[in-house]
């Protein structure tokens, strides 16, 4: 028996580039809905199952990961914990009984809305890449929307169910105007030198940091720049020591614990190019250097990067050129105050400032609609 408040599962993640817009997307039905009971679905280990609860949500964890693309005894393995999934999914939303099933990619999305479809329930999917994953793709004919964050994206899904809404980021980098000043002195960094604000994501970024330390000399020679390095916590032990590290131009960390003070003390960013950080250079507007990751599902950070330098916002360097090209890209920039006032221009017309409400809108229609 239905009752006015309305409950709704949102199930993807295993990277931040899922889960933080998932919460995002959380939050804006908690504001446009106080009532709302949300419920999330994970995948056990992944970062979701620390994340969410932090946020203020309940979450459920599906035994489930990625099978291996050459041959692997894991595949077996993994093929069981796929039908382990499906069952225990089919529970949770049996006992749950959400109005509508919310995907935002991720391991753990795929059982979740295919059991919730086979239960008659309204299903929602977020597509974050401009070239969409494997999991989104198979459950696009049992979806009734499907919102995505790039034009053209109807060689992928059926075009009548797609509605542009862009990816929902983070509250705290909304207005960064007066937060240049306590960026630098968080960060230990001068007043007055051009800052270049590097990051891998939270485990950092092999070739980034490769880059880093190749470039020693150069880095060194540049009395009028500084350096944040985020190194991530995968390599911060093995890096923090070398020569670059060393150098007092240079502030290594593991991780950035203000993201926002980061972006706002940020005159160029050199990242990978996931959809969130994409997302999020849009919204706060800065030039960037975008080295996409060549480790990822159907090389979608390329996409994702040639999205950007079609629309003359951002700068694309292979990973492969990244140790000779990255940080003369990066000067470049600095140097050449035409071409970083025309980067920082037309990344900001890419900007969706309302995409969380605005996928929180389509969720609760569809939520209505199953009364």
């Amino acid at each position: 028996m239905k009752t006015d408040k309305i409950k709704v599962i949102i199930s993807g993640g295993g990277t931040g580039g899922h889960v933080f817009p998932a919460i995002a997307i959380a939050d804006a039905l908690k504001k446009i809905e106080p009532n709302i009971d949300v419920l999330f679905v994970g995948a056990q280990g992944k970062l979701e199952m620390e994340k969410v609860p932090k946020a203020g949500y309940p979450i459920k964890g599906l035994k489930i990961s990625g099978f291996q693309r050459k041959l692997s005894w894991k595949n077996f393995l993994n093929l069981f914990h796929l039908v382990g999934s499906l069952w225990k999914a089919f529970w949770i939303v049996r006992r749950f009984k959400p109005d509508v099933v919310v995907g935002v990619g991720g391991y753990a999305s795929g059982p979740t809305l295919e059991m919730a479809y086979r239960q008659g329930i309204p299903v929602l999917v977020q597509e974050q890449n401009s070239y969409a994953g494997i999991t989104n793709k198979l459950l696009a004919k049992k979806a009734q929307k499907i919102c995505v964050a790039y034009p053209n994206m109807e060689r992928f899904f059926p075009k009548e169910k797609l509605q542009i809404t862009g990816n929902p980021v983070r509250n705290d980098i909304g207005n960064l105007t007066h937060l240049k000043a306590a960026g630098l002195a968080h960060f230990g960094l001068e007043k007055g030198k051009k800052t270049i604000l590097l990051f891998g994501g939270s485990l950092g970024a092999k070739t980034l940091n490769i880059a880093m330390r190749f470039n020693a000399e150069e880095i060194g020679k540049l009395e009028d720049v500084q350096i944040l390095w985020q190194a991530g916590k995968l390599y911060i032990a093995e890096y923090k020591d070398c020569e670059t590290a060393q150098l007092p131009n240079v502030k290594i960390r593991a991780f950035l614990d203000r993201m926002d003070l980061a972006y706002a003390l940020a005159d160029v960013v050199i990242c990978r190019a996931g959809a969130l950080t994409i997302s999020e250079l849009s919204m706060v507007g800065k030039p960037a250097v975008l080295i996409p990751s060549p480790n990822v599902a159907e090389d979608h950070q390329t996409e994702n990067a040639k999205a950007l330098v079609n629309a003359q916002a951002a700068i694309m360097v292979k990973d492969s050129e990244a140790t000779l090209e990255m940080l003369p890209q990066a000067i470049h920039i600095l140097r050449n105050e035409t071409q970083r006032r025309q980067l920082c221009q037309q990344i900001k017309t890419l900007a969706r400032p309302n995409a969380a409400s605005e996928i929180a809108q389509e969720v609760r229609k569809l939520a209505t609609k199953s009364y």
